[in-house]
């Protein structure tokens, strides 16, 4: 299948043009993705700034270019090239440029390669989606984990008498490296003081202790 794609562009020179003198056209256009063409034309040449002139001055631009080919078709045998290429000084000041780019080798895609890419869009979707969920139960398990904690420590602090109830608690959570010793070395706070917050008869790594602190 053959595919003609055109393309315009108007090209403002810094001086005034009179004539072109020569003329020509290069591209760096391929395949870069399955379905995207992409790259520059190179127009270059030489022109004059009036009729009379015997000099002519030299000129190249670089045009991008880019083009997404509908997924329906096969792009495995594509060549891509320049079908026509035609061009019109306007104003003096202008040079308009059009190109036609020729797509050839494309073919439609069978319906058994259209399901199959249709069944991986869905995997890839579905994937999403459970990445997605996965992390909302995790920000949601955190938030819960955090309203327990919340609950244990104002638990423990209305079952103090006034006089033995701190302004400023911290929760800790145990690593492999702590002990009851180097918890209370820590935070400065004696053995009752740990004790009359948290169970300490059995620390494991990952237990959050809540740590009393008085005012300063």
């Amino acid at each position: 299948m053959r595919k003609i794609i055109p393309f315009k562009k108007d090209i403002e020179f810094e001086t005034n043009i009179a004539e072109i003198s020569s003329i020509s056209l290069e591209h760096t256009l391929k395949l870069k993705e399955e379905n995207l063409v992409s790259g520059e034309f190179i127009v270059s040449g030489t022109y004059k700034i009036t009729e009379a002139s015997l000099n002519v001055d030299p000129f190249e631009y670089k045009l991008p270019f880019d083009i997404s080919i509908d997924k329906k078709y096969d792009t495995t045998n594509i060549d891509v090239d320049i079908n026509d290429f035609y061009y019109e000084i306007i104003n003096n000041q202008m040079l308009e440029v059009n190109i036609e780019v020729v797509l050839e080798g494309l073919e439609e895609k069978s319906e058994e390669e259209e399901r199959i890419l249709t069944e991986e869009k869905i995997e890839t979707l579905n994937e999403n989606e459970e990445e997605t969920n996965q992390k909302e139960t995790n920000i949601q398990e955190n938030t819960e984990e955090n309203r327990e904690i919340d609950t244990n420590v104002k638990s423990i602090f209305n079952d103090l008498d006034e006089n033995e109830r701190y302004s400023i608690y911290k929760v800790h959570i145990v690593t492999e490296n702590d002990t009851t010793e180097s918890i209370i070395s820590e935070y400065d706070i004696t053995r009752e003081e740990l004790e009359a917050y948290n169970d300490l008869t059995d620390l494991k790594i990952g237990d959050k202790l809540i740590i009393p602190s008085h005012e300063d």
